[in-house]
């Protein structure tokens, strides 16, 4: 028969080792395990308040500036893409899918929502016969060069329908 102790040895075995794959961690021991936990919280935490600052900015947008908010981070291999916009973008999706193709980036990772309000979040890495190689800057410039035209394109149809009208 099993003593408690050893019972609950097992267990806490268990949990440590289903933690440490959860938070990615290398180490061997309880304390390093937690550590790396502890660390991997913060950097959650760290990234949750990234994307509320987001929506925050997102959803302060004024009447002058309605287009949606653009910010690309460089990554060891590619870029993460963020969009956020405080309103539904119809067809933007898609333009700021064709700017990946024209760039000749490669979309590894996306996750979308385009309901109440458009949230786009990818990671895009170069195409491996790219060659030159493509910086965060220039990805953000042409990604609001795509929310740009997809605007002027939305605002020339919605005229046309208020004239129709």
């Amino acid at each position: 028969m099993v003593s408690r102790e050893q019972k609950r040895a097992a267990i806490l075995h268990q949990k440590l080792q289903l933690l440490r794959s959860i938070t990615n961690s290398h180490a061997l021991n309880k304390m390093s395990i937690i550590n790396d936990a502890s660390k991997y919280i913060r950097d959650l935490k760290q990234k949750v308040e990234t994307l509320n600052q987001d929506m925050a900015a997102a959803q302060t947008s004024t009447p002058q500036n309605p287009l949606p908010m653009v910010k690309v981070e460089s990554l060891e291999k590619g870029f993460l893409i963020k969009v956020v916009s405080a309103k539904s973008c119809p067809g933007l999706l898609v333009s700021i899918l064709e700017v990946f193709e024209e760039m000749g980036l490669t979309l590894m990772e996306a996750r979308v929502s385009c309901t109440d309000t458009f949230r786009f979040q990818a990671v895009g890495g170069e195409n491996e016969e790219g060659g030159e190689g493509i910086d965060a800057q220039a990805v953000k410039q042409a990604v609001g060069q795509a929310i740009k035209n997809w605007s002027q394109q939305s605002t020339d149809h919605d005229d046309d329908d208020n004239d129709q009208q």
